[in-house]
């Protein structure tokens, strides 16, 4: 059985205006497009679905069973296509946690100012899990702390961002001259392996350090901040995760002999990913 939403719609407006001529009318179709769409609906089901009295149709038991429920499907037909014309499909956000926990709670709160009904799924993990989620398709947009150098993913530059080292306020590197050697031998609490900050700190930092003496790695920028909080290292994070607490004096930044630790926040999408207007729409407001 092939019931089509035209046969359904061509039955529903025969038996309102009880003319296939004036049902002609109001669908836009000629008086034989409306008759064949009839006829064959009543062909598919097997029954008459009017009495034929003169030039007047009549519905009759068959019709009147059919007609709530042709009905109910041409309205929720209607509502599918009025969802995907407000393109409101549930948008996933995959971000590493430097991002998910600090930037995006602002700008999602901006977001869902302006668009309160419409379903966002965030989800929040190290770089390389976002990576390999963008790449499975198990999300449609995902914000990294460093750059993504898989093929299948398209990488664009998105914010700045500025790390700083830090320590409790009372620690024994601010006793002397903080010099690179006083820096490699300092115990140093760092996030784990995957991590776009672990990686940039890598990079810009500990490579310029004639050794550096790890002390705990973490996976989790909070626990980070305690730990350094009560004296057990130094660290460096996004000064955006560090900010409160420098402010009323609970960490303290450690100044480098070094320029300033700059790094590129990223958003990447799948290659093939079709950017809907939901997620442009969403994109735009990701700013700060």
């Amino acid at each position: 059985m092939h019931i089509t939403l035209r046969q359904l719609e061509v039955f529903r407006e025969v038996l309102k205006s009880r003319s296939t001529t004036q049902a002609s009318l109001v669908l836009a179709l000629s008086q034989s497009a409306v008759s064949a769409a009839l006829a064959d609906l009543e062909g598919q089901l097997g029954v008459q679905l009017f009495e034929r009295v003169g030039k007047r149709l009549v519905v009759n038991e068959h019709g009147r069973l059919l007609y709530p429920r042709a009905v109910a499907l041409l309205e929720q037909a209607t509502e599918i296509e009025q969802l995907f014309r407000e393109d409101n499909g549930a948008l996933r956000v995959f971000a590493s946690s430097t991002i998910g926990n600090y930037l995006l709670p602002g700008m999602m709160a901006k977001w869902r100012r302006d668009y309160p009904d419409l379903p966002l799924e965030l989800s929040v993990g190290n770089s390389r899990e976002v990576i390999n989620a963008v790449a499975d398709f198990r999300v449609d947009i995902g914000l990294i702390e460093g750059p993504c150098h898989m093929t299948d993913l398209i990488s664009e530059p998105w914010l700045e961002d500025e790390l700083v080292v830090f320590a409790a306020p009372e620690a024994e590197i601010f006793h002397h001259p903080i010099t690179r050697e006083s820096l490699s031998v300092a115990p140093w609490i760092l996030r784990e392996h995957g991590s776009g900050t672990r990686e940039i700190v890598d990079y810009l930092l500990l490579s310029h350090l004639p050794q550096f003496r790890l002390a705990l790695e973490l996976g989790n920028s909070e626990a980070i901040k305690h730990a350094v909080r009560h004296g057990m290292g130094i660290s460096c994070l996004s000064r955006r995760v560090i900010e409160e607490q420098l402010m009323v004096g609970t960490l303290q930044e450690v100044p480098l002999p070094l320029p300033k630790l700059k790094r590129t926040l990223y958003r990447i999408h799948h290659r093939q990913k079709h950017l809907s207007k939901a997620l442009l729409r969403f994109m735009s407001y990701c700013t700060e």
